[in-house]
């Protein structure tokens, strides 16, 4: 069965994102945070999905309502399972009949098509999810209309998605997969087609980045 999806990205405060990007200054991590979740929520809302961005900080939230996000103050303010737990309650309210997704914010190389590949084959099973590119973590996790997206994400997401019975999906996805946590990361993506927002980022950072 063909599902529409309400895809849920969660944004930290800019000021706190991207600390391990230790060759960056801060002001330029958080520049490169927002153009990264920017590239994220274009290829969501490039698939058809609607999407609900989860967030504190002033300047994502009017930035990522522009690009055509619906914003959800993170009122908790409780940390990342309980933001995507009201992002999901909320898309699920306005959308009842759609499959849910959590999606990172931090996926520069984010294409289209491969999300809507990813969310093609989240159709088999209740609970489905796509590790990052170190099988460690987590990038996209995917409930059916009426299933509880139960979020597992944080240190060893991959196995705490399998120990609560999703699916893990594999596919050739490599900006699904490459999350932007370390500098070995950011070399990673930049190897490849960048979303349009990152690549100007990373010019504005200059050669060395």
């Amino acid at each position: 069965m063909l599902y529409q999806w309400a895809v849920v990205v969660p944004v930290k405060e800019l000021r706190l994102a991207k600390t391990r990007l230790v060759t960056v200054a801060a002001d330029a991590r958080a520049q490169l945070a927002l153009a990264a979740a920017r590239d994220v929520v274009t290829a969501a809302l490039q698939t058809g999905a609607a999407v609900f961005v989860v967030t504190n900080d002033t300047l994502a939230a009017e930035s990522l309502a522009a690009d055509g996000a619906q914003v959800i103050a993170d009122s908790a303010d409780s940390g990342l399972n309980p933001a995507l737990e009201e992002g999901a309650r909320v898309a699920s309210g306005w959308h009842p009949r759609r499959a849910i997704a959590a999606l990172s914010s931090d996926l520069p190389a984010l294409s289209p098509d491969e999300l809507a590949e990813a969310f093609a084959a989240a159709t088999a099973a209740p609970r489905c999810f796509v590790a990052d590119h170190h099988a460690r973590g987590t990038t996209l996790l995917t409930c059916l209309p009426g299933v509880p997206l139960a979020p597992r994400f944080g240190v060893g997401s991959r196995q705490q998605h399998l120990n609560s019975g999703a699916l893990e999906l594999v596919g050739e996805w490599p900006g699904l997969r490459c999350d932007l946590d370390t500098p070995a990361d950011l070399e990673l993506a930049a190897g490849g087609p960048l979303g349009r927002h990152t690549a100007q980022a990373l010019r504005r950072l200059g050669p060395e980045h």
